[in-house]
Order: structure tokens, then C-alpha cells, then sequence
């Protein structure tokens, strides 16, 4: 019982989806108490980040933000998808999080987000 894993549907090209519950109900069958967890998700075009959750503006911004910072224009990789894996190594593949008498140690209005580039797609988050 070292790694849960859960399995994300995503239904837009880009899109950032609250896995925060998903990452607490893993956490509560690893039966962890005071940790540090660990949220990964293998492939290279998607991203796991910690933001607020409470304003959905806020994961609308800060894709904007992304789409200006890597135009969608100007690439060599064949597949048309390097601004997915440009996004998702700015962004990042994992995060870590203190857990604290078995909960997560988020702030207030902080979240889990899975950061989709180049969906839709069925993709994997792995917790430890």
C-alpha cells in the first residue's frame, strides 16, 4: 500500500481540474499520519500545481498566462505539441505536501490541480 493511483478524465485541450479530493481520499487509504505526500502524474504533457481553488478565475488566468508566455507557432517537435510540453515542464510534473494528523497541510484557499496541455485525454496521478 506504498502508491495509490486515480485516473483523470479530461474533456478540453487545456483545462486545470481540482484533484484535491481525490488526493485526500488516496492519502486516507495509505493511512499516513504525518508524512510528506507526494502528488505525481507521468506524462509529459500535463502538470500537477498548488494554487487557489476558491475563485475559478484564478486557474482561468493563470491558463492565459501560459498561453502567452508559449505561443502556439514557431515549433519543431512533429507531433504539434511542444507548447503542451514547454507548459507542463514550466508547471512542473509533482508536488509535495505536508501531511499533518493525516490531512493534507494546505493553506486556506490552496488546492490540488492536474494541468491538462494537450487533451482531451484519460491520464494517471500517482500518490505517495
Amino acid at each position: 500500500m506504498g502508491i495509490q493511483k486515480f485516473t483523470v478524465e479530461t474533456s478540453k485541450k487545456e483545462e486545470f481540474i481540482d484533484i484535491t479530493a481525490e488526493v485526500r481520499d488516496a492519502l486516507r487509504k495509505l493511512k499516513r499520519r504525518d508524512a510528506i505526500c507526494t502528488v505525481f502524474t507521468p506524462h509529459t504533457t500535463a502538470a500537477i500545481t498548488i494554487n487557489e481553488n476558491a475563485d475559478p478565475s484564478v486557474a482561468r488566468d493563470m491558463l492565459q498566462g501560459l498561453r502567452k508566455m508559449v505561443p502556439e507557432t514557431g515549433h519543431h517537435h512533429a507531433e504539434g505539441n511542444s507548447p503542451a510540453h514547454i507548459k507542463s515542464s514550466i508547471i512542473g510534473c509533482s508536488e509535495q505536501i505536508p501531511v499533518e494528523n493525516g490531512d493534507l497541510a494546505l493553506g486556506t484557499w490552496q488546492g490540488i490541480y492536474f494541468c491538462e496541455f494537450d487533451g482531451p485525454r484519460e491520464r494517471s496521478v500517482f500518490v505517495k
